[in-house]
């Protein structure tokens, strides 16, 4: 009999475990959650703690509070002034409506889809308000506002709070994007082309210049060099006809030597008359000797 007592005792132990987890769970301070029995909604739990339910009749099924995001796929627009655009955008969102949220999507899964679809939605429409230079110079926040506003709007209805939407890259197709940097090479290529060709046009202005200097230096150069030599060649004139004056035999023997020096050299051979007044003097030192 003890043995039965004992075995039947140890089976309501395990009958009360297990009845009690299925009657008390605990709501985390990052949850809510739901009851539902059969099938129906029975009421909801937003506040953290411990709490109850019918077992085996009613479950509880939790549910995230904190913000959730929802990162989409990038997908392509087309702006006011008919330019494309491919966009990246996140959602931000929570679980406002925990009945709502369970009776129409059902799960998170089932929500990102919603949400994508809406806020799609709403870019489209936004962005074919806008001009392509408001999305790419970063001055989308007023078009980011109104499609966060009119997205939670529309997701009310699936107990949905949608935060913000957030641009995490806005760019031109991948196809524009290369005929874009082609423009921007070659406008580069053309600018560079134009620096060489000014730089290459104001060399030569500088080697111009400096030819015109060098010759005008030199000009000035020779006609000093022509001044004074003829400024020396009359002062030796003057000292000639001095000499000339004062001895004339003197100065007619110097000029003399000077002839000689200019035409006579080593080896120099000259046929000249015997009484040649050139070689006079030539003759008269033969003669003494």
């Amino acid at each position: 009999m003890k043995k039965l007592f004992s075995g039947i005792g140890l089976v309501l132990v395990v009958v009360l475990l297990i009845v009690g987890a299925q009657t008390v769970f605990i709501v985390g301070e990052w949850e809510q959650a739901i009851i539902i029995q059969l099938g129906k909604f029975k009421r909801a739990i937003q506040e953290p703690g411990l709490n109850w339910k019918i077992p085996f009749v009613q479950t509880a099924i939790t549910l995230e509070r904190r913000i959730l995001a929802s990162d989409a796929e990038p997908a392509e627009y087309l702006t006011m002034d008919k330019k494309r655009v491919v966009v990246d955008h996140v959602t931000r969102w929570k679980i406002q409506d925990p009945l709502l949220f369970y009776k129409t999507v059902r799960n998170e899964a089932g929500a990102r889809a919603r949400l994508d679809e809406i806020v799609f939605s709403e870019l489209r429409a936004e962005l074919a308000n806008r001009e392509f230079a408001s999305i790419i110079a970063n001055e989308r926040e007023p078009a980011m506002e109104a499609v966060a506003f009119r997205s939670s709007e529309k997701a009310k209805e699936f107990g949905i709070d949608v935060v913000d939407v957030r641009v995490k890259r806005a760019d031109l197709p991948n196809e524009v994007q290369e005929s874009v940097y082609a423009r921007m090479r070659a406008e580069r290529q053309r600018i560079s082309k134009r620096y060489r060709s000014e730089g290459a046009e104001e060399s030569a202005k500088i080697t111009a210049t400096t030819d015109k200097e060098k010759t005008i230096i030199l000009a000035k150069a020779y006609e000093e060099s022509q001044r004074r030599r003829g400024e020396g060649d009359a002062e030796a004139t003057a000292i000639y006809g001095e000499a000339y004056g004062e001895d004339p035999e003197f100065y007619s023997f110097v000029r003399s030597l000077e002839a000689y020096d200019k035409f006579l050299s080593k080896k120099t051979t000259i046929l000249l008359p015997q009484d040649s007044r050139l070689l006079r003097y030539l003759a008269d030192s033969q003669k003494k000797k």
